[in-house]
C-alpha cells in the first residue's frame, strides 16, 4: 500500500479498516468497536501482510505482528 489518506475496509471479524502513511510509517486501524488506534513505525512489509495475510486473517495477523509490537495511541475521534 503506498501512502494512503483513504480508509482500506478488511473483511475481518475484529478489524474494520486500515490507512497507512507511508512518509511517517504510521498505521491507523478503526476497529468494529469503533476505536482507532495509531501505530508508529510500522514498516511497508508488514502493511502489506495485513492487508493480504498469507492465512486470510486479518485479524490474527495484527495480532502476531502489529499489536503490542509497535508503539501506539488511541485517536478515536
Amino acid at each position: 500500500m503506498a501512502r494512503s489518506t483513504s480508509w482500506v475496509i478488511l473483511q475481518s471479524e475484529v478489524l474494520r479498516a486500515v490507512t497507512w502513511d507511508e512518509s511517517r510509517s504510521r498505521l491507523r486501524v478503526r476497529f468494529r468497536s469503533g476505536k482507532v488506534y495509531e501505530y508508529y513505525d510500522v514498516p511497508p512489509d508488514v502493511v502489506a501482510e495485513l492487508l493480504e495475510p498469507e492465512d486470510g486473517s486479518h485479524g490474527r495477523w495484527f495480532n502476531e505482528a502489529i499489536r503490542d509490537v509497535y508503539e501506539y495511541r488511541d485517536v478515536t475521534p
